[in-house]
């Protein structure tokens, strides 16, 4: 479902404070994923017209 997505256009956006938060900051990224930070992610859910989370 995200290669789906992300093949049309979907941006992915990771919080980063919640992978610090896990110990995940480090990790590789799947191809087009971001890593964002919650000003960003805000900013897109208001401007969004559908938003997934995970």
């Amino acid at each position: 479902m995200i290669k789906l997505s992300t093949n049309k256009g979907t941006r992915l956006l990771l919080c980063g404070s919640c992978l610090e938060a896990r110990g995940l900051k480090n990790i590789e990224l799947i191809d087009k994923a971001e890593i964002s930070t919650m000003a960003e992610l805000t900013k897109q859910i208001i401007e969004s017209d559908k938003v997934f989370t995970f």
